[in-house]
């Protein structure tokens, strides 16, 4: 069996948290930005930093599994 949860937890923020496509924290004018598409370094390293923040929660705290076959 194939413990999918991990990868699909892990796409699946990944496209949540892309600087820019939902939202862009911290943004070039103002603190949040929604849509923009647009990025910096800064903004780059806080979705990053909340990337691994909620994956270590989901994975190791909550514990989420998706078996298969």
């Amino acid at each position: 069996m194939s413990d999918w949860g991990p990868v699909v937890i892990a796409v699946v923020l990944f496209v949540l948290l892309s600087p820019g496509l939902l939202f862009q924290l911290p943004a070039r004018n103002r603190v949040v930005e929604f849509g923009n598409l647009q990025t910096s370094g800064l903004s780059i390293l806080v979705h990053t930093i909340i990337f691994f923040g909620l994956i270590t929660i989901f994975l190791i705290a909550i514990g989420v599994h998706i078996y298969t076959g």
